[in-house]
């Protein structure tokens, strides 16, 4: 067994909690991103369409066609391509945004975030004491986990 199939058992065996070989198409984006891949939410609904019609439950050998497929594991882009988004929010270019600004941007544009997501991507995040965060720092320290 290759190190990449071991892997891949051990998440998805974290998923398979009653052992029946089988996980919730709802898994789905939870498992990819558990073995390196960042699928968008279209994606995701792309993929289970495609390999989970009629929200069947996902088995090992379909989980393992899904992470092999082309383009699967994608760059995650570097850091000022993030840092440059991020900019937009910091009128007076202070290389700070307010923590509250930059829950709304994670919650609420693009690839939408939930509140706990947020809170565990802030945590050991240096917010000054006017409530701001260094984006650039955020931005370096989510892409090096």
């Amino acid at each position: 067994m290759s190190q990449n199939t071991k892997t891949y058992k051990d998440a998805f065996s974290l998923f398979d909690k009653k052992g029946t070989g089988k996980v919730s198409s709802d898994s789905l984006g939870d498992l990819l991103r558990a073995v390196g891949q960042n699928p968008t939410l279209a994606e995701i609904s792309n993929l289970q369409e495609q390999y989970l019609p009629n929200n069947a439950e996902l088995d090992f050998d379909t989980y393992v066609k899904i992470i092999d497929r082309p383009d699967g594991f994608k760059p995650l882009g570097q850091p000022e391509d993030y840092i440059r988004g991020l900019q937009v929010f910091d009128k007076n270019l202070t290389g700070f945004i307010g923590v509250g600004e930059l829950r709304y941007v994670l919650t609420s544009i693009g690839e939408k975030l939930t509140d706990s997501e947020v809170d565990e991507l802030l945590k050991g995040v240096n917010v000054t004491e006017e409530g701001n965060v260094d984006y650039v720092e955020f931005v370096k320290s989510i892409l090096a986990q």
